[in-house]
């Protein structure tokens, strides 16, 4: 029997994204240098199913059909280079390597020119949706040569999860390292949701004295509105969690240290070097890094003071308030992200498609949402849109929820409970709004003490000053 794809990496998600092609119709044959690892999913899960392991890179481009498609489930950076260096020697012009891992794009690009210059056809594909995502239906986003998606598509289709309607939720991103940079952006719009979500949950826990289970009714509601999406019924599944051992809320038994793996230090990165502002995520990445220095934070706390962290207006008006701002500050948040991949798209040539873009992201992945068909509609009506909020149905959104957000984000600096990423939210819109910015002063300061020059509003052409003159 000749299989249909192959997948190298046997861990959880490569195990469950075996499963889900078998499931689909496609026999798979599956390698993992641990043998112990392929041993024991074909003895579980795997077991009576069209599925067999092999004991080498050999053995695996002999079970396929060709042109081969192998699909490496591995942790990014050097795990991936050393895959593709054991399986290149047994494959032949023409195959597929397939990275599903979280690989920073630029690797990407370079493992691409590298392979194609080989014969070799090498994509880099996104995969969100978790372990479940990857056994039931995750949202994915290849990159590559064109004639490599044409090759996989069919079971990419096949295997992805399904939005309302029905279509599939994947698409081809684009050339190159283009599936894994949608990728790294859709993890820095992750970071954003979650922290503002955060910055709700700490409004109502300190600023209302709230308890989880008060919180999760107060999610549990919000999830039946606009903000209905996965990360806002994950919370609320959180907060009904008892700890086992104190029979405690879960939550509160969990240290304030927020670790992160790099996708959304990445996209902050390279914000700065498309020039693209995305201050909602860098707000949300900085977060993390505050949260990880806890010794020095609680240090501090014993020695500056600031405001008492209580609401003393009307508490349901306060939770109208932060529903309205969280709406509003994830708007921004979005609108930051898509603005960064039409620069990008730009940069690197990419040609990203943002409806089709926020069309995959509706289900499957982490911040799936209903926002997103919103989104896909805005960019339907509008394909050269250069950002969400000017569009007039999140214009609209922005505009009816500027006195709450603005109510909320005064009243936690009142009470000072730290709000990054709904400020910066804030600030981002403020920003983008205004004609004219402070950037006057900050060009004249640069001609004064380097010489930087200047352009004028009255007239064309690049100025000096010398600024001791009177």
């Amino acid at each position: 029997m000749t299989y249909k794809f192959g997948v190298v990496g046997l861990g959880v998600m490569g195990a469950n994204l075996t499963l889900n092609m078998e499931r689909n119709g496609f026999p798979v044959a599956g390698y993992d240098l641990d043998s112990k690892k392929t041993r024991a999913f074909l003895d579980g899960p795997a077991k009576g199913k069209k599925i067999t392991g092999v004991d080498s890179p050999a053995a695996l481009a002999k079970a396929l059909e060709k042109p081969r498609r192998i699909l490496m489930m591995v942790p990014a950076g050097p795990p991936v280079d050393s895959a593709v260096s054991l399986l290149t020697p047994n494959l032949e012009p023409g195959d597929i390597l397939i990275d599903g891992g979280n690989s920073f794009f630029l690797d990407t690009e370079h493992r691409n020119k590298e392979l194609e210059g080989k014969g070799f056809r090498f994509m880099g594909m996104g995969v969100s949706g978790g372990e479940e995502g990857a056994l039931w239906g995750p949202a994915l986003m290849p990159g590559g040569q064109p004639e490599a998606w044409e090759a996989v598509s069919p079971i990419l289709r096949a295997i992805a999860a399904r939005a309302d309607d029905g279509q599939p939720c994947v698409e081809y991103m684009g050339p190159r390292g283009a599936g894994h940079y949608v990728k790294m952006v859709h993890n820095g719009i992750e970071y954003g949701d979650m922290q503002l979500i955060a910055e709700a949950y700490d409004l109502l826990r300190r600023g209302l004295g709230f308890g989880a289970d008060e919180i999760r009714e107060v999610f549990i509601d919000w999830n039946r509105r606009e903000l209905k999406s996965y990360l806002i019924e994950v919370t609320a599944a959180v907060l009904a969690k008892k700890d086992p051992e104190s029979g405690k809320p879960l939550v509160d038994m969990i240290l304030d240290e927020a670790q992160q793996k790099g996708t959304g230090k990445w996209a902050s990165q390279n914000a700065f070097d498309v020039g693209a502002p995305i201050p909602t995520i860098n707000a949300a990445v900085e977060s993390r890094i505050l949260s990880a220095i806890k010794p020095q934070r609680v240090a501090a706390s014993k020695i500056l003071r600031g405001p008492t962290a209580t609401y003393s207006g009307d508490k349901q008006h306060l939770i109208g308030a932060v529903e309205a701002a969280l709406y509003a500050s994830k708007i921004t948040s979005y609108a930051q992200g898509m603005a960064l991949m039409r620069a990008a798209s730009d940069e690197y040539e990419y040609g990203l498609n943002l409806a089709d873009i926020a069309k995959i992201w509706r289900a499957g992945c982490i911040i799936r949402a209903t926002l997103l068909g919103d989104i896909m509609a805005a960019y339907h009506r509008d394909a050269s849109l250069l950002n969400l909020m000017v569009d007039p149905v999140f214009c609209e959104a922005l505009q009816t929820r500027q006195e709450p957000w603005r109510h909320v984000i005064q009243s936690a600096v009142g009470m000072g409970i730290p709000v990054l990423a709904m400020s910066a939210s804030l600030a981002y819109f403020d920003a983008y709004r205004t004609a004219a910015l402070p950037a006057n002063l900050t060009q004249a300061q640069r001609d004064f003490f380097g010489a930087h020059t200047y352009r004028r509003v009255d007239k064309e052409g690049v100025f000096h000053s010398d600024w001791m003159k009177p």
